[in-house]
């Protein structure tokens, strides 16, 4: 599940974590507890964020952001959920590191950029503080932490229940070529949920299964896959974003065989026939005023990638 180097002891390392696209995002009628329950596929996909830790007398944190995170408002001194993984980690609080979070995972964007920061500080400070958690027990953390960080940890293609915490590897013999278009503004994962509650005060409380992407996973088509993806927030994050149909339509019709919300929004996912295809509707995404990345999955998820 976690690679890591054999010995992380003494010096800094860098762990990258990846972006998420839910493939089908299946949500019910909120529980007692205020929480939906989920039923979804995750995807990991390769556009990263790496944090770097080493060795100091006290704990600070700095965020280096990708040319185009530019600008985007970032938590203040203690309010990052690195700083929550240090405190869960190391409840005395008498371990320290130097913690440098480089984000390229939009923010606010919908592919759980926030939970691959938290998976990877996670596997860097259990490296750099010799703690030698076993997997499970880094899973069972990380759940307290938020219900996509788990999947963080473990990668690849898996189907999340419960609030999304519950994570088991599902079987995906594709290759897929993505196009990501991340939007300026962020959208508010608990706003896009309250207005998902508004449009569907009748929502049953089991999400919908996700059998029709896991079928399609096993043929490793993407052309079956297209046809199967699946977002219940989409109409929510839509109603709060109408642009955002006009680049769903837009990346379509250069292309793409298919455009989805990613996530709780509002970065926009286009899954694509080929590499070369990607490359193309990025092209024209561009050509159009719209920033593009191209990403591939699915892709490990959190592992040591340096050693100092």
């Amino acid at each position: 599940m976690i690679r890591a180097l054999e010995d992380t002891r003494s010096g800094a390392l860098t762990v990258r974590a990846a972006a998420k696209i839910n493939l089908h995002l299946g949500v019910g009628a909120p529980r007692e507890d205020g929480f939906h329950p989920l039923d979804t596929v995750y995807h990991a996909v390769s556009l990263y964020d790496d944090v770097s830790v080493a060795p100091a007398q006290e704990w600070t944190v700095e965020t280096a952001l990708a040319a185009y995170l530019e600008g985007v408002e970032l938590p203040g001194p203690g309010e990052n959920i690195v700083d929550a993984v240090g405190r869960l980690l190391d409840p005395t609080g008498d371990r320290a590191a130097a913690v440098r979070i480089g984000k390229s995972i939009p923010v606010a964007g919908g592919m759980a950029g926030g939970s691959a920061d938290a998976a990877a500080a996670m596997v860097a400070l259990d490296r750099l503080w010799d703690l030698r958690t076993p997997d499970d027990e880094l899973l069972r953390l990380a759940a307290e932490l938020g219900s996509d960080v788990p999947f963080a940890l473990l990668g690849g293609t898996a189907r999340g229940q419960g609030r999304g915490e519950l994570v088991t590897p599902v079987a995906d013999h594709g290759d897929y070529a993505w196009v990501l278009v991340p939007s300026e503004r962020g959208l508010s994962t608990p706003e896009v949920y309250r207005r998902f509650d508004a449009l569907f005060p009748d929502a049953s409380p089991e999400p919908p299964s996700p059998t029709r992407v896991l079928e399609a996973l096993s043929y490793g088509d993407a052309g079956r896959l297209a046809i199967a993806l699946r977002n219940d927030l989409e109409p929510a994050a839509l109603d709060l974003r109408p642009d955002l149909v006009g680049v769903l339509e837009r990346g379509e019709a250069e292309g793409a065989l298919r455009g989805i919300v990613s996530g709780s929004g509002p970065t926009c996912a286009f899954l694509c026939e080929s590499h070369e295809s990607a490359q193309t509707v990025a092209d024209a995404m561009t050509g159009a005023g719209q920033l593009a990345l191209l990403a591939l999955g699915p892709v490990a998820g959190a592992h040591v990638v340096e050693v100092l």
